[in-house]
C-alpha cells in the first residue's frame, strides 16, 4: 500500500516519533521507551515513516537508528506555505479594518 507523508504525520504517535528523532537518532528500543505501548506498535509506526521516507534508518553494527530525513519535512512545509500567506492576508486585512474602526471612534 502506497501512502503519503500527510497520511504519515495524521497519527499523533507518529508525530511525536518524528519530534523525539529531529533532536538524535534512535534505536527502536529507545523509541518505544518514550511511549506507553509495545515495541511491536512503535515498529508498525515506524515502517509507515520509513516508507513514506520520512526517517531513514542507519545500521551500526547489530543496532538500526532512526532519524530524520529533512527535505521530507521541506515538502510539508511547502504544502503548508500557501495557506500561510492566504491567512497572513486576511490577518493584515483584519488589522487595516480594526485600525479604521478604532479612528472612527476616537
Amino acid at each position: 500500500m502506497r501512502r503519503d507523508i500527510f497520511q504519515a504525520i495524521a497519527d499523533p504517535t507518529r508525530r511525536a516519533i518524528i519530534t523525539l528523532i529531529a533532536l538524535q537518532a534512535m534505536t527502536p528500543n529507545a523509541i518505544a521507551d518514550n511511549f506507553n505501548t509495545t515495541r511491536q506498535s512503535v515498529s508498525k509506526h515506524l515502517r509507515i515513516l520509513t516508507e513514506c521516507k520520512l526517517v531513514k534508518q542507519e545500521y551500526q553494527g547489530r543496532e538500526i537508528y532512526y532519524s530524520l530525513k529533512i527535505e521530507k519535512m521541506k515538502e510539508i512545509d511547502k504544502w503548508i506555505e500557501q495557506f500561510r500567506k492566504i491567512w497572513e492576508t486576511r490577518f493584515n486585512q483584519l488589522d487595516k479594518v480594526l485600525s479604521i474602526l478604532k479612528k472612527q471612534k476616537k
